[in-house]
Protein backbone atom coordinates (compact mmCIF):
# COMPACT_ATOMS: atom_id res chain seq x y z
CA UNK A 1 0.00 0.00 0.00
CA UNK A 2 1.26 3.22 -0.89
CA UNK A 3 2.33 5.94 1.94
CA UNK A 4 -0.74 8.38 2.99
CA UNK A 5 0.92 12.05 2.66
CA UNK A 6 -0.75 13.65 5.31
CA UNK A 7 1.03 16.83 4.81
CA UNK A 8 -0.85 17.97 1.12
CA UNK A 9 -3.61 20.30 2.79
CA UNK A 10 -1.21 21.99 4.57
CA UNK A 11 1.05 22.71 1.41
CA UNK A 12 -1.81 23.60 -0.29
CA UNK A 13 -2.83 26.33 2.41
CA UNK A 14 0.76 27.55 2.65
CA UNK A 15 0.75 27.97 -1.45
CA UNK A 16 -2.51 29.50 -1.63
CA UNK A 17 -1.61 31.96 1.34
CA UNK A 18 2.06 32.86 -0.37
CA UNK A 19 -0.26 33.95 -3.70
CA UNK A 20 -2.78 35.95 -1.84
CA UNK A 21 0.06 37.58 0.06
CA UNK A 22 2.30 38.51 -3.21
CA UNK A 23 5.66 37.27 -0.93
CA UNK A 24 6.97 34.51 0.97
CA UNK A 25 7.91 37.53 3.64
CA UNK A 26 4.18 38.63 3.92
CA UNK A 27 2.73 34.88 4.19
CA UNK A 28 5.38 33.79 6.77
CA UNK A 29 3.95 36.61 8.83
CA UNK A 30 0.09 35.67 8.36
CA UNK A 31 1.20 31.78 8.94
CA UNK A 32 3.16 32.93 11.76
CA UNK A 33 6.00 30.79 10.40
CA UNK A 34 9.18 31.91 8.93
CA UNK A 35 10.12 32.79 5.21
CA UNK A 36 13.19 29.98 4.89
CA UNK A 37 10.23 27.45 6.31
CA UNK A 38 7.71 28.83 3.74
CA UNK A 39 10.58 28.42 1.18
CA UNK A 40 11.65 25.17 2.02
CA UNK A 41 7.82 23.92 1.70
CA UNK A 42 7.07 25.47 -1.65
CA UNK A 43 10.38 23.76 -2.90
CA UNK A 44 9.35 20.61 -1.25
CA UNK A 45 5.91 21.07 -3.14
CA UNK A 46 7.50 21.78 -6.33
CA UNK A 47 9.81 18.44 -6.23
CA UNK A 48 6.99 16.51 -5.43
CA UNK A 49 4.51 17.49 -8.02
CA UNK A 50 7.43 17.80 -10.54
CA UNK A 51 6.87 20.99 -11.52
CA UNK A 52 7.91 24.61 -11.14
CA UNK A 53 4.69 26.48 -9.27
CA UNK A 54 6.12 30.05 -9.12
CA UNK A 55 9.02 32.13 -10.45
CA UNK A 56 10.44 33.89 -7.44
CA UNK A 57 12.29 37.54 -7.80
CA UNK A 58 13.85 39.99 -4.96
CA UNK A 59 11.07 42.07 -6.04
CA UNK A 60 7.70 39.60 -6.50
CA UNK A 61 7.02 36.09 -7.76
CA UNK A 62 4.76 35.13 -10.78
CA UNK A 63 2.39 31.84 -11.22
CA UNK A 64 3.84 29.55 -13.50
CA UNK A 65 0.80 28.22 -15.83
CA UNK A 66 1.12 24.81 -13.94
CA UNK A 67 1.20 27.01 -11.02
CA UNK A 68 -2.19 28.56 -12.08
CA UNK A 69 -3.94 25.20 -12.76
CA UNK A 70 -2.63 24.23 -8.97
CA UNK A 71 -3.75 27.60 -7.25
CA UNK A 72 -7.13 27.13 -8.76
CA UNK A 73 -7.68 23.33 -7.84
CA UNK A 74 -6.34 24.08 -4.17
CA UNK A 75 -8.49 27.13 -3.52
CA UNK A 76 -11.36 24.89 -4.55
CA UNK A 77 -10.20 21.66 -2.45
CA UNK A 78 -9.80 23.89 0.68
CA UNK A 79 -13.01 25.21 -0.05
CA UNK A 80 -14.53 21.92 0.20
CA UNK A 81 -12.23 20.44 3.21
CA UNK A 82 -13.91 24.08 5.40
CA UNK A 83 -17.11 22.83 3.89
CA UNK A 84 -17.12 19.22 4.89
CA UNK A 85 -15.78 20.59 8.48
CA UNK A 86 -18.38 23.26 8.84
CA UNK A 87 -20.91 20.56 7.89
CA UNK A 88 -20.38 18.53 10.44
CA UNK A 89 -19.86 21.06 12.95
CA UNK A 90 -22.91 22.96 12.17
CA UNK A 91 -24.71 22.07 14.88
CA UNK A 92 -22.05 23.54 17.35
CA UNK A 93 -22.23 26.90 18.80
CA UNK A 94 -20.01 29.27 17.34
CA UNK A 95 -16.88 29.80 19.10
CA UNK A 96 -13.46 31.41 19.23
CA UNK A 97 -11.74 35.02 18.30
CA UNK A 98 -12.57 37.26 15.66
CA UNK A 99 -9.85 40.14 15.49
CA UNK A 100 -11.78 42.94 14.07
CA UNK A 101 -10.81 46.44 12.37
CA UNK A 102 -12.30 49.18 12.29
CA UNK A 103 -11.92 53.43 11.83
CA UNK A 104 -12.11 54.74 14.76
CA UNK A 105 -15.35 56.84 14.26
CA UNK A 106 -17.36 53.91 12.89
CA UNK A 107 -15.58 51.80 16.22
CA UNK A 108 -16.60 54.17 18.55
CA UNK A 109 -20.22 55.21 17.60
CA UNK A 110 -20.80 51.64 15.73
CA UNK A 111 -19.12 49.33 16.66
CA UNK A 112 -18.61 49.33 20.50
CA UNK A 113 -22.50 50.00 20.90
CA UNK A 114 -23.03 46.53 19.72
CA UNK A 115 -20.86 44.63 21.44
CA UNK A 116 -23.13 43.62 24.76
CA UNK A 117 -26.14 42.22 22.51
CA UNK A 118 -23.30 40.30 20.48
CA UNK A 119 -20.97 39.09 23.23
CA UNK A 120 -24.85 38.58 25.04
CA UNK A 121 -25.80 36.28 22.19
CA UNK A 122 -22.29 34.60 21.25
CA UNK A 123 -21.14 34.01 24.60
CA UNK A 124 -18.38 31.76 23.21
CA UNK A 125 -17.08 34.09 20.62
CA UNK A 126 -14.47 36.58 21.98
CA UNK A 127 -13.62 40.09 19.96
CA UNK A 128 -10.46 41.46 19.80
CA UNK A 129 -11.04 45.42 18.44
CA UNK A 130 -8.35 47.35 16.66
CA UNK A 131 -9.65 51.03 15.81
CA UNK A 132 -7.46 52.87 13.66
CA UNK A 133 -7.95 54.79 10.27
CA UNK A 134 -5.20 53.50 8.83
CA UNK A 135 -5.81 50.22 6.00
CA UNK A 136 -4.38 47.31 7.47
CA UNK A 137 -3.62 43.76 5.39
CA UNK A 138 -5.60 41.60 6.85
CA UNK A 139 -3.46 38.63 6.57
CA UNK A 140 -0.39 40.28 7.69
CA UNK A 141 -2.36 41.98 10.80
CA UNK A 142 -4.60 38.64 11.27
CA UNK A 143 -7.38 40.38 11.11
CA UNK A 144 -10.62 38.77 10.20
CA UNK A 145 -12.77 41.61 9.13
CA UNK A 146 -12.16 44.93 8.82
CA UNK A 147 -14.68 47.65 8.32
CA UNK A 148 -13.78 50.23 5.24
CA UNK A 149 -15.54 53.35 3.96
CA UNK A 150 -14.89 54.58 0.11
CA UNK A 151 -14.19 52.90 -3.10
CA UNK A 152 -12.55 48.97 -2.89
CA UNK A 153 -10.00 48.21 -4.47
CA UNK A 154 -10.14 45.66 -6.82
CA UNK A 155 -8.38 42.17 -4.59
CA UNK A 156 -9.25 38.83 -4.13
CA UNK A 157 -10.93 40.08 -0.43
CA UNK A 158 -14.61 39.39 -0.08
CA UNK A 159 -16.90 42.35 0.80
CA UNK A 160 -20.31 43.10 2.26
CA UNK A 161 -21.85 46.35 2.48
CA UNK A 162 -23.50 47.26 5.29
CA UNK A 163 -24.67 51.05 5.06
CA UNK A 164 -23.92 54.30 2.56
CA UNK A 165 -23.17 57.11 3.76
CA UNK A 166 -22.57 61.00 2.71
CA UNK A 167 -20.35 64.10 3.90
CA UNK A 168 -20.63 67.05 5.47
CA UNK A 169 -18.48 70.36 5.90
CA UNK A 170 -19.38 71.47 9.42
CA UNK A 171 -18.51 73.70 12.31
CA UNK A 172 -19.29 74.20 16.09
CA UNK A 173 -21.82 77.06 16.48
CA UNK A 174 -19.49 78.70 18.56
CA UNK A 175 -16.40 78.82 16.18
CA UNK A 176 -19.13 80.07 13.50
CA UNK A 177 -20.38 82.91 15.93
CA UNK A 178 -16.94 84.05 16.00
CA UNK A 179 -15.25 83.54 12.23
CA UNK A 180 -18.45 84.37 10.41
CA UNK A 181 -20.34 81.25 8.13
CA UNK A 182 -18.82 80.51 4.93
CA UNK A 183 -21.60 81.52 2.23
CA UNK A 184 -19.57 80.00 -0.45
CA UNK A 185 -16.37 77.85 -1.56
CA UNK A 186 -14.40 81.13 -1.85
CA UNK A 187 -15.25 82.40 1.62
CA UNK A 188 -13.20 79.01 2.95
CA UNK A 189 -9.62 80.87 2.93
CA UNK A 190 -10.28 83.20 5.29
CA UNK A 191 -11.50 80.06 8.16
CA UNK A 192 -9.47 77.40 9.69
CA UNK A 193 -9.84 74.17 8.18
CA UNK A 194 -9.52 70.77 9.64
CA UNK A 195 -7.37 68.30 7.86
CA UNK A 196 -6.47 64.72 7.63
CA UNK A 197 -2.45 63.50 7.82
CA UNK A 198 -3.02 59.86 6.95
CA UNK A 199 -1.46 58.86 3.24
CA UNK A 200 -4.56 57.53 1.92
CA UNK A 201 -6.84 60.90 2.19
CA UNK A 202 -7.44 63.15 -0.51
CA UNK A 203 -6.00 66.24 -0.51
CA UNK A 204 -8.66 68.48 -0.30
CA UNK A 205 -12.51 68.93 -0.21
CA UNK A 206 -15.07 67.77 -3.12
CA UNK A 207 -16.82 70.92 -3.24
CA UNK A 208 -19.43 72.23 -6.39
CA UNK A 209 -18.60 75.97 -7.94
CA UNK A 210 -20.95 78.55 -8.07
CA UNK A 211 -21.99 77.14 -11.46
CA UNK A 212 -22.38 73.41 -10.79
CA UNK A 213 -19.17 72.61 -11.68
CA UNK A 214 -16.96 69.69 -9.23
CA UNK A 215 -13.43 71.09 -7.75
CA UNK A 216 -11.44 69.53 -5.57
CA UNK A 217 -10.57 72.37 -2.54
CA UNK A 218 -6.93 72.57 -1.35
CA UNK A 219 -5.79 74.17 1.56
CA UNK A 220 -2.89 74.05 4.17
CA UNK A 221 -4.68 73.24 7.81
CA UNK A 222 -3.53 74.97 11.03
CA UNK A 223 -4.27 71.57 12.63
CA UNK A 224 -4.53 68.12 11.22
CA UNK A 225 -6.17 65.04 12.91
CA UNK A 226 -5.05 60.89 12.21
CA UNK A 227 -8.07 59.67 11.68
CA UNK A 228 -12.20 60.73 11.95
CA UNK A 229 -12.76 61.18 15.28
CA UNK A 230 -10.29 63.09 16.56
CA UNK A 231 -11.30 65.74 13.84
CA UNK A 232 -15.02 64.99 14.90
CA UNK A 233 -13.16 66.62 18.36
CA UNK A 234 -11.19 69.34 16.72
CA UNK A 235 -14.30 70.91 15.20
CA UNK A 236 -16.82 70.44 18.55
CA UNK A 237 -13.88 72.11 20.52
CA UNK A 238 -14.25 75.22 17.73
CA UNK A 239 -10.57 74.47 16.12
CA UNK A 240 -12.16 75.49 12.66
CA UNK A 241 -14.63 73.60 9.86
CA UNK A 242 -14.30 69.56 9.03
CA UNK A 243 -15.52 67.79 6.23
CA UNK A 244 -16.82 64.62 8.05
CA UNK A 245 -18.85 61.67 7.43
CA UNK A 246 -22.77 61.84 8.71
CA UNK A 247 -22.67 58.44 10.06
CA UNK A 248 -20.26 60.03 12.69
CA UNK A 249 -21.53 63.31 13.26
CA UNK A 250 -25.89 62.95 13.14
CA UNK A 251 -26.16 62.93 16.49
CA UNK A 252 -23.61 66.32 16.83
CA UNK A 253 -26.19 67.95 14.03
CA UNK A 254 -29.13 66.98 15.55
CA UNK A 255 -28.46 68.03 19.11
CA UNK A 256 -26.94 71.52 17.58
CA UNK A 257 -23.18 70.35 18.68
CA UNK A 258 -22.52 70.92 14.92
CA UNK A 259 -24.06 72.70 11.71
CA UNK A 260 -23.82 72.43 8.59
CA UNK A 261 -22.34 74.43 5.55
CA UNK A 262 -22.15 75.08 2.29
CA UNK A 263 -24.92 72.32 1.34
CA UNK A 264 -25.62 74.08 -1.58
CA UNK A 265 -22.11 73.27 -2.85
CA UNK A 266 -22.03 69.41 -1.52
CA UNK A 267 -21.64 67.04 -4.15
CA UNK A 268 -23.57 64.94 -2.37
CA UNK A 269 -21.09 62.51 -2.79
CA UNK A 270 -21.67 58.51 -1.35
CA UNK A 271 -19.72 56.51 0.12
CA UNK A 272 -20.30 52.84 0.75
CA UNK A 273 -18.75 51.33 4.08
CA UNK A 274 -17.87 47.56 3.90
CA UNK A 275 -17.26 44.62 6.11
CA UNK A 276 -13.74 42.99 4.21
CA UNK A 277 -12.57 39.84 5.04
CA UNK A 278 -10.69 36.70 3.74
CA UNK A 279 -12.81 34.03 2.97
CA UNK A 280 -12.23 30.74 0.14
CA UNK A 281 -15.54 31.43 -2.31
CA UNK A 282 -17.35 32.85 0.38
CA UNK A 283 -16.83 30.21 2.85
CA UNK A 284 -16.43 31.66 6.28
CA UNK A 285 -15.73 30.20 9.82
CA UNK A 286 -18.87 30.35 12.04
CA UNK A 287 -17.24 32.68 14.40
CA UNK A 288 -16.87 34.86 11.60
CA UNK A 289 -20.00 34.61 9.90
CA UNK A 290 -22.53 35.21 12.77
CA UNK A 291 -20.22 38.48 13.32
CA UNK A 292 -20.80 39.30 9.72
CA UNK A 293 -24.59 38.49 9.95
CA UNK A 294 -24.92 40.33 13.38
CA UNK A 295 -23.40 43.71 12.50
CA UNK A 296 -25.11 43.78 8.97
CA UNK A 297 -28.58 43.64 10.76
CA UNK A 298 -27.71 45.64 13.63
CA UNK A 299 -26.75 48.41 11.19
CA UNK A 300 -29.58 48.30 8.87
Amino acid sequence: MARLDLNRSGEMEVFVRVVASGGLSAAARSLRMTPSAVSKLLARLEARLGARLINRSTRSLTLTPEGQVFHDQAVRVLADIDEAERAVASSARPRGRVRVNASVGFGAHWLIPLVPAFTARYPEVALDLVLTDQVVDLMDARTDVAIRVGPMPASSLMARKLLETRMAVVAAPDYLARRGTPETPDDLAAHDLIGFNFTRHLAGWPLLTTDGQKIIHRFDSPVTAGDGETARALALAGAGLARLSLIHIQPDLDAGRLVKVLEPFNPGDIEEVRAVYVGHGGRLPSRVRVFLDFLAEAVR
